[in-house]
């Protein structure tokens, strides 16, 4: 899991964890964290992901961050944006519209990049990482992000013995484990939704939980 592996996935187009949709969670949960318009909202590992232009158009402030410059590049090409890009310490930074979006390591992000974020948006960050990785994501998320942030997190959960990740299963414990107690979480929903998804079911799974939560931090 280190940069390069993201980057030859990018660069050979393995991408099949971007979704060609909207995320259908995002439309329906987000409008109940009842935030304001112009609100900021970091999105971490966020790829070309749909849900940034989505989220834009809805009026908040978009920050993404994302390793693979090929999927920067595309967001804002596939958008017909024009981004101007600067240099900001140990990221190139992509920025038209509302949207922002830092390109380097996740881990290099400070507080006073995401200062005025009172958002979080997690569909495909958390699930990319490997379990130590994603201790120490959540704890720098903790760290750098302020009081009251609100945000949603989608997970998946599944037999790891029967397929390696990514996207890797994070059980309900382990969420409950991370958060706590720097974030107060609420359950949204969880459904099996292998059925839905024919490549994990390629793969051999024998379910596939999709559970969606509710953050704030404390």
């Amino acid at each position: 899991m280190h940069a390069d592996f993201w980057q030859t996935r990018w660069a050979r187009r393995e991408i099949g964890f971007h979704l060609p949709q909207v995320n259908p969670y995002l439309q329906q949960y987000w409008p109940t964290l009842g935030l304001p318009v112009g609100t900021q909202v970091l999105v971490p590992l966020c790829g070309k992901s749909l849900d940034l232009a989505w989220l834009a158009g809805q009026g908040f402030a978009v920050v993404g961050v994302e390793l693979a410059q090929r999927a920067v590049e595309d967001f804002f090409n596939e958008h017909g944006l024009e981004a101007h890009v600067s240099h900001e310490g140990a990221f190139q930074v992509y920025r038209a519209g509302a949207v922002t979006i830092y390109c380097g390591d996740l881990f290099a992000l400070e507080s006073k990049h995401v200062a005025q974020c009172s958002a979080l948006y997690d569909r495909a960050a958390l699930i990319a990482l490997p379990q130590a990785m994603r201790e120490r994501y959540v704890a720098h998320l903790s760290q750098i992000l302020p009081a009251g942030c609100q945000g949603v997190l989608v997970t998946l959960d599944y037999d790891q013995t029967q397929m390696q990740g990514p996207p890797f299963a994070v059980a309900d414990a382990e969420v409950q484990r991370l958060f706590k107690p720097a974030w107060q979480l609420q359950s949204l929903t969880s459904a099996d939704v292998l059925g839905e998804n024919w490549r994990f079911l390629k793969r051999g799974l024998s379910r596939l939980d999709e559970r969606v939560y509710q953050l704030t931090r404390q």
